[in-house]
């Protein structure tokens, strides 16, 4: 059994009762939208954002009923900025499952990620707190932003490490901060022990997004995405902007060129990847990675030991382990 599995045991009544309201909040009068949202809730993933909320409650207090309805609203988020991705991206395939915009079209799938939008909003409504709507609303936007900034950088050729750790801050830890900052205030705290989860949440997302970046520079179908994706879409992520930094100089100038090239071609693609193996960039993408989750790990350590502290830590020990 793998730790999510283990933790996600622990709450299953939380996680049973988040899912019942997911499903419950997506019924709608409309037989296509229930038919597609059906067949999409058939693989829920291993839902780590809920889990994130659920368990920031239980460090400080336990999950109540707006605990429950806050991580649906971040989770109903989550996934329409999925669904959206995979529109813009013109993705066929998420994780070995077929994206909506494959089995019907862009149209539905621009339309079921904007009602998973609206029930998000909806969800926050429910809790009675201004600060969850609050962070509900503003997730949006640096979820907008962050995708723009990549956008920006691959057709402007912007390549230096800071761009890179502003998108994903933006994109990815922007999302898991939102998750600690809902399950905090559901349950009344809003003090230093928030900022320091905030922190937690933040490198966490990093590290999360890091991990999802190496995998793009090997060859896995298991991951739902081929090797060489990003730099297909212009996206240079950490380990090509580190060898493309410090790299062998006899060929450094060359292969900056080849990454900003309009349209690279597959042995282009290939030719870059192996320079950032070549030059240390996926060693380096590990040890930013173990160094952002030390520092996460000692922020935890700040808090009273708990079977909560040791579930935290194991999610944070799984996202820069994980296969998948």
């Amino acid at each position: 059994m793998t730790a999510i599995a283990d933790i996600r045991r622990s709450i299953n009544p939380e996680i049973e009762r988040l899912n019942a309201l997911i499903k419950e909040s997506l019924d709608s009068s409309n037989k296509l939208m229930n038919q597609v949202i059906s067949s999409y809730l058939e693989h829920k993933g291993k839902q780590l954002r809920p889990i994130l909320v659920m368990l920031t409650a239980k460090l400080f207090d336990d999950v109540n009923d707006s605990v429950v309805t806050a991580a649906a609203a971040v989770e109903m988020l989550h996934n329409a900025s999925l669904i959206h991705d995979d529109v813009v991206d013109d993705s066929k395939t998420r994780h070995g499952n077929a994206t909506i915009n494959a089995v019907w079209d862009n149209h539905i799938a621009v339309l079921v990620g904007d009602f998973f939008v609206s029930n998000a909003l909806q969800l926050a409504i429910r809790t009675n707190d201004l600060r969850v709507i609050d962070t509900i609303a503003s997730l949006g936007k640096l979820l907008s932003l962050g995708e723009m900034d990549q956008i920006y950088n691959a057709r402007f050729h912007e390549l230096d490490e800071e761009a890179y750790f502003t998108i994903i801050s933006h994109k990815t830890a922007s999302l898991f901060v939102s998750c600690v900052s809902v399950g905090a205030y559901c349950v009344g705290v809003d003090d230093d022990r928030l900022k320091r989860m905030q922190r937690f949440a933040e490198l966490f997302g990093l590290c999360f997004q890091i991990r999802d970046d190496i995998f793009d520079y090997y060859s896995d179908e298991k991951i739902g995405k081929p090797t060489g994706n990003d730099l297909r879409e212009g996206k240079i992520t950490l380990p090509l902007l580190y060898a493309l930094a410090n790299g062998d100089p006899a060929k450094r100038d060359a292969m900056i060129e080849l990454s900003r090239k309009e349209s690279l071609s597959e042995n282009d693609i290939t030719e870059l990847i192996e320079y950032a193996k070549d030059n240390g960039g996926i060693k380096y993408a590990k040890e930013t990675m173990q160094r952002l989750r030390d520092e996460a790990a000692e922020i935890l350590a700040t808090f009273p030991t708990s079977e909560t502290t040791e579930s935290l830590l194991a999610m944070l020990d799984y996202i820069i382990t994980r296969e998948k």
